[in-house]
């Protein structure tokens, strides 16, 4: 909701009265519900309409940088302007999230006025003499049509919110056919993770990373996979955001976790030389409150020695909850977890956060790594990358590598670990074991079974 909590702490005087937190959330939920009302009577009429779900970007940041006031006299006007422009079918419906129930549009006029609000975000909003600006993304959905209920409708329209988000600022983005089937295949996937897991049928593979230093395997990451009826292979890179969206990240994560730190254990008894295996996590992760808890249970039930298992998060985590993650990486740290942070140099995040964090190794953004192949400017961009991890002291490690050209560049910059298929595939948990600390020739009966 866009209640903020207020730092100055003012207090209310004899002319002015100011509402409590309680007062605020009865506010939203009362308006919520009579959002669900309206929206529930016009799914169940025989009228045709438009449902138009509107976000506000980044207004976190907004509300850090410009203060509690000056963006609640933003939403104000931002609000003042919707009901103006939409009629009063204008709803807040949760944190900055607004729905507007056009009934007896057309989805042409429905477009045409999401294009209006579009254009209008385009522009600054002044506030007490100060500009700012701020974008929406749009999501759109007809009825009668896609949705027969409430909860329908309101999937249908955050699917299109995050598409109109992938487009760019200030975009509106119709649900259609198209979306229909994105997201009937989103619910059958969240109706299989439980049961792949259940049922020991997510496949586990691991991505080997080789040290040009040692000319070993010194390293691995975790990549899971899950085969669908009717769907085919789902790659984490789809089945992740489903389960984050459907509450299932907790459970699949955990449960990753157990094979990442079965898998140390047994390379551990191996004799296997090794730095550390990786599993990559979710920001959700961190705001659970027994995640702590089930890293150390999980290393206790397998013995795994400080400095063998490795979390890796994206650098766009640190734009979410910044202080928390902070604490939590750093009691991660100090149980002896090596912290990765993944898509180094994407710009999600400034240097100075980096530099606040107990982050211990670095994994370059492969687009770079890919550009080295069409866009010579490239190198030089990996280049300042490394030789900044470098005098930082942090490890880097380059993923996507492919060709010998990527490893040429690569290695000259000083990035010794290097992950692609230049060097292996994927690797199921036997093979893995039978190379790391191996060097290529030794690897490569392994490497050939895959």
């Amino acid at each position: 909701m866009h209640w903020f909590q207020n730092k100055e702490n003012k207090q209310p005087d004899d002319k002015q009265t100011v509402p409590t937190e309680q007062t605020k959330d009865s506010s939203v939920k009362l308006e919520r519900e009579a959002c669900l009302k309206h929206l529930g009577q016009a799914l169940s009429s025989n009228e045709r309409g438009v449902v138009l779900k509107l976000y506000i970007e980044n207004f976190k940041q907004l509300n850090q940088l410009l203060g509690y006031e000056y963006c609640e006299n933003l939403l104000n006007q931002i609000l003042t302007y919707l009901k103006e422009t939409c009629t009063n079918n204008v709803y807040h419906y949760i944190g900055v999230e607004y729905v507007i129930i056009l009934d007896n549009l057309t989805q042409g006029q429905a477009m045409n006025l999401a294009e209006e609000i579009g254009a209008r975000f385009d522009h600054a909003w002044k506030i007490d003499g100060t500009d700012c600006l701020c974008s929406v993304e749009m999501g759109l959905c007809a009825y009668p049509g896609h949705a027969a209920t409430s909860e329908q409708m309101l999937k249908c329209l955050d699917l299109a919110v995050t598409r109109a988000g992938e487009a760019g600022p200030n975009q509106a983005v119709i649900f259609d056919s198209t979306l229909q089937n994105q997201l009937l295949r989103r619910q059958a996937i969240a109706l299989y993770i439980k049961t792949a897991l259940e049922k020991e049928e997510a496949e586990i593979l691991y991505r080997p990373i080789y040290s040009t230093d040692t000319k070993n395997f010194t390293r691995a990451e975790l990549s899971m996979r899950i085969f669908i009826k009717g769907l085919g292979l789902i790659g984490s890179g789809e089945f992740m955001p489903v389960a984050e969206d459907s509450g299932q990240i907790r459970a699949l994560l955990y449960y990753a976790l157990d094979k990442v730190c079965q898998c140390i254990r047994q390379a551990v008894d191996a004799g296997c030389e090794f730095e550390s295996i990786t599993l990559p996590v979710s920001p959700v992760l961190f705001l659970q409150e027994d995640f702590i808890a089930e890293v150390s249970k999980v290393m206790d039930t397998y013995h795994v020695p400080k400095g063998k298992l490795a979390l890796e998060l994206k650098e766009s985590s640190l734009t979410m909850g910044y202080l928390n993650l902070g604490i939590m990486l750093q009691k991660l740290a100090d149980m002896g977890v090596e912290l990765i942070l993944n898509e180094f140099g994407s710009g999600c995040s400034s240097i100075s956060a980096i530099l606040d964090l107990p982050v211990q190794t670095l994994k370059l953004e492969r687009l770079f790594v890919w550009q080295l192949e069409t866009n010579e400017k490239s190198r030089y961009i990996i280049e300042g990358l490394i030789r900044m991890a470098g005098d930082l002291d942090l490890t880097m490690i380059a993923e996507g590598v492919e060709t010998e050209n990527q490893v040429s560049v690569l290695t000259n910059a000083g990035c010794s670990f290097q992950q692609g298929f230049y060097y292996s595939p994927p690797l199921k948990q036997e093979n893995l074991i039978k190379i790391l600390g191996k060097n290529r020739e030794e690897s490569a009966p392994y490497l050939f079974e895959e």
